[in-house]
């Protein structure tokens, strides 16, 4: 212990150096020691990997990782204003590590507590004998923001209210776990975790591989197949249900959704029939019979529950009332998070599990006794007062929670006097003294607070604890700037053993059943923004090709007053898009509306598709800055051009023929025909000036096949031939009519035996007028005609599918 006390004192201990490069300045993480004094074994292994790799070698390696970040698109959402903006993942390099003794003692504790907290909320809920026994105030119930009164006596269909637990926990300086606060709401950051785990392992895969880490994977995979079996044996599916892409923690529920492989549906994309949830998807309703909540449990219901909610589903209450339903967790159950309720913990642990917490709480006095209250005052210098209903951790807390030594005079006067009339309103605790772990700065490791979410999900066996987890690291050693809102960090954990672990994996095990989902499973949500996504993007291609073909025909002539110019200015005027900039804002509109559609399903595409798009976005706003109309603007555009057809050939050739690859496929046959049939129209006109025929072949990809397919002397038809009624062109309208004549009777309920859909008719119809057409009969007329017409097959999908 007498090293223990040097080095938290600043002073190194006697003894051989353990750090060569990485000096831990002032003194050495309190993880890294054990009750021994000594440094912890796996540690000593972790800091001499380092010190062998070299500061250089180590900072590329931490590079590695932030960049695997960036390029799946880990973001969480900062709140500075009005609205969220997006912002990188900021994970602390140095995952925390934590021997299997160690935290064989944190699962035994968090079990234990799970178990205790499904008591406390199904009393609440139910027989309310703890108020009747005095073992809780009934003003923390009654009074609680959180306290759902439409679901008193509701029992769940699971007959749990809790399905998926997480816990705060912070480590004392004497090296004993305490658990800072539990989350039972929506607990967030398991997925955090996931890709934290990831990008640490591809920066350290060697000393990953060398230490004998458990694996997160069999955690998911025995929760996964816990919920499965449950929907199944209920009759319906599983589904993840988010606020929305609003959310801080929106990208954790999609990889969640992805991994997991469960739908992620919006409020709007589930509605009440008879007492059962339904989704609708492009196959009518379907039933749902678990529901993966991720939103705060007020806002499920606008009626019975928050009136003012825009993101909920009318009647969830109802069909859990008539158990149709089951929801992790129960909706009510947030109100364990309440910050008053850890002052009761113990003497509850004690009443209902006859056993003393084996992880202590934080010590807490609720004011709204006269005993705690005096207490609190006559201690008030060296406590934390906050409100006694806040939910979240009082380290967190930095507005609304105080250190009472810190109050002048005037402002301490008026507290005590607001604990001795509204004592029940607030909430006193001992100031957190966290333990601190070795984070990456500037080239040197150096300690910074830490607090430890752990992860608990209930399967058929009982609780599971997530090996790991994530460690929030604080961006200075002020324990009040550990919040990801205040610029904290989170690290991965790693549970070491001294023996080699078992590799898990979600794939199907030997002897697995086999299950296949249905097709036709897909949300209209979903459908919707993904036909949007196409679109979106040819619009953009479309519009990037006729930019490039009048940018380099401006560079060549230099006379933006030409005939040919002035001509498709105005066409592209009528886009919305602004030729004379070198970088319309328009087009910038365009990429960003396609980002907004994919954002929307981030679930059901591909990392690399994202990547592609963000990619994208990037490049577009970059040249924004500094691309000037002219020669400029042409190689711009033969960059943007580039990009989307690799966005395009990726998810082309990786997308697997489900619904949403069709739904994708149509949305861009849709635009692509319009915009073909649009611009051959202009094009061609009679009042089109001279060049305006070469211009229509560049901007339709045409020009060598005009060259092979027709004669040197080959006159205007030629070109409507070619871009409107070649069946073997893919840029002509005639092939994307055919397709999307295809791809419509492809659809659920598009040709069911025989029996048309309105939509499919009327691509068949468009598909037949094409190919008895002749290249003379394309008049300006016809083509304006062929564009509304397909149109008009948008609008007739939309209402079949998507209303």
């Amino acid at each position: 212990m007498e090293k223990r006390k040097e080095r938290q004192a600043g002073k190194k201990p006697a003894g051989p150096s353990l750090i060569a490069d990485y000096t831990l300045l002032p003194g050495i993480p309190d993880e890294m020691i054990g009750a021994d004094g000594e440094v912890r074994p796996a540690w000593r292994h972790l800091i001499t990997a380092f010190d062998s790799l070299g500061p250089e070698e180590l900072a590329a390696r931490f590079e590695r990782a932030d960049q695997y970040l960036r390029d799946a698109g880990v973001f969480y959402r900062k709140y500075d204003g009005a609205e969220g903006k997006e912002r990188a993942w900021p994970l602390a390099h140095v995952p925390l590590v934590i021997d299997e003794d160690d935290w064989s003692k944190i699962t035994a504790g968090l079990i234990q507590r799970a178990d205790l907290l499904e008591q406390i909320v199904a009393d609440i809920y139910g027989s309310n004998d703890l108020v009747r026994r005095g073992l809780l105030p009934p003003d923390l119930i009654a009074r609680n923001s959180e306290f759902l009164r439409p679901m008193v006596g509701v029992k769940p269909l699971s007959g749990h209210f809790l399905h998926f637990c997480a816990f705060e926990l912070g480590r004392g300086p004497d090296g004993g776990w305490w658990v800072l606060g539990d989350r039972t709401q929506a607990p967030s950051g398991a997925g955090f975790a996931l890709e934290n785990r990831v990008a640490t392992t591809r920066a350290l895969s060697d000393i990953y591989a060398g230490m004998h880490v458990h694996r997160l994977a069999g955690f998911f995979r025995n929760f996964r197949d816990t919920l499965n079996a449950q929907a199944r044996s209920e009759g319906g599916r599983v589904a993840i249900l988010t606020p929305g892409q609003h959310n801080e923690t929106y990208f954790e529920h999609a990889y969640i959704a992805r991994y997991l492989g469960f739908m992620l549906l919006e409020g709007e994309d589930l509605v009440v029939e008879n007492g059962q949830v339904m989704v609708r998807t492009v196959s009518g309703l379907k039933p749902v019979s678990m529901l993966w909540r991720r939103m705060d449990a007020s806002f499920a219901d606008p009626l019975e529950l928050r009136l003012d909610s825009r993101i909920g589903t009318p009647g969830m209450t109802e069909a859990l009332r008539q158990g149709s339903i089951s929801m992790v967790n129960a909706l009510g159950s947030g109100i364990l998070e309440t910050r008053a309720f850890n002052a009761f913990m113990p003497r509850l642990s004690r009443e209902l599990l006859g056993a003393e917490l084996a992880l202590p709480t934080i010590a807490t006095w609720w004011c709204g006794q006269p005993t705690e209250r005096q207490h609190v005052i006559a201690n008030f210098d060296r406590l934390m007062i906050g409100p006694a209903f806040a939910t979240g951790l009082a380290i967190d807390d930095h507005k609304a929670t105080f250190l009472g030594s810190t109050l002048d005079d005037t402002e301490r006067l008026a507290m005590i006097r607001r604990l001795e009339t509204e004592g029940a309103s607030l909430v006193a605790q001992e100031p957190v003294r966290l333990s601190t772990a070795p984070v990456h700065v500037n080239g040197r490791l150096e300690p910074r607070p830490i607090t430890l979410r752990v992860y608990a999900a209930r399967t058929a066996e009982g609780w599971v604890i997530m090996p790991g987890g994530f460690a929030r690291v604080g961006s200075t050693t002020d324990t009040t700037a550990i919040a990801m809102q205040r610029g904290g960090q989170a690290a991965d954990v790693w549970v070491v053993s001294d023996a080699p672990v078992e590799r898990v994996s979600l794939l199907p095990q030997a002897g697995e059943k086999l299950v296949r989902s249905s097709a036709g499973s897909l949300p209209s949500r979903a459908a919707d923004n993904l036909i949007w996504l196409g679109r979106y993007a040819e619009r953009c291609e479309a519009t990037v090709r006729i930019l490039r073909a009048y940018n380099a025909r401006l560079a060549e002539l230099s006379n933006p007053a030409l005939p040919i110019l002035k001509h498709t200015r105005t066409y592209l005027e009528g886009l919305g898009v602004d030729a004379t900039q070198g970088m319309p804002a328009g087009l910038l509109m365009a990429i960003d509306s396609a980002v907004h559609s994919a954002s929307q399903i981030r679930d059901r595409f591909s990392p690399d598709g994202w990547l592609a798009l963000a990619d994208l976005r990037k490049t577009s706003r970059n040249f924004a800055t500094r691309v000037q109309a002219g020669d400029d603007a042409t190689r711009a555009m033969t960059v943007l051009l580039r990009k989307l057809a690799g966005f395009s050939g990726l998810v082309h050739e990786n997308m697997y023929r489900f619904a949403g690859w069709r739904f994708l496929e149509i949305g861009r046959r849709l635009e692509r025909g319009i915009q073909l049939a649009s611009i051959v129209s202009w094009f061609t006109a009679s009042e089109a000036p001279e060049g305006a025929l070469d211009m229509l072949l560049e901007i339709g990809d045409s020009v060598m096949t005009h060259r092979r397919r027709y004669a040197v002397s080959a006159g205007s038809d030629s070109y409507v031939d070619l871009l409107v009624l070649d069946p073997l062109n893919p840029r002509s309208v005639l092939f994307q009519v055919a397709d999307l004549r295809e791809q419509i009777e492809r659809l659920p309920g598009g040709n069911e035996d025989g029996h048309l859909s309105a939509a499919a008719k009327a691509a068949l119809e468009l598909h037949t007028e094409l190919r008895i057409a002749e290249p003379e009969h394309m008049t300006t007329e016809k083509l304006d005609a062929l564009a509304t017409g397909i149109g008009h097959l948008a609008d007739l999908i939309a209402a079949s599918y998507f209303v």
